[in-house]
């Protein structure tokens, strides 16, 4: 069975930091594409990062310059660095592996930002 489970969530202020750690099993991670999406209140969910097997990454314009995803296939934990916070970054944020037509999801972790 699939588990992905995030944590790093929390409350900070513009302009601040926090990094999100997603640790999966029942997978072969080394192997699939993982991904950081996002849902706002009353917005759909949105890719924010994506990393492939061999380390190739892809970002939302919205967050170039300020996120960075990683992953470390030892530990099966894909992260997201979160840098220069805005408001607009307030949303739950879900980790996925496997693309956004799979079914594997993690319960999501909140991200609030104050201005």
């Amino acid at each position: 069975q699939v588990q992905l489970v995030e944590s790093g969530g929390g409350l900070v202020q513009a302009g601040g930091s926090l990094r999100l750690s997603c640790a999966a099993s029942g997978i072969f991670f080394t192997f699939n594409v993982m991904g950081w999406y996002r849902q706002a209140p009353g917005k759909q969910r949105e890719l924010v990062a994506a990393i492939g097997s061999g380390g190739i990454t892809n970002y939302a314009e919205s967050v170039k310059g300020r996120f960075t995803i990683s992953r470390d296939n030892a530990k099966n934990t894909v992260y997201l660095q979160m840098n220069s916070l805005k408001p607009e970054d307030t949303a739950v944020y879900y980790c996925n592996a496997g693309g956004a037509l799979s079914r594997n999801w993690g319960q999501g972790t909140q991200v609030t930002v104050s201005s």
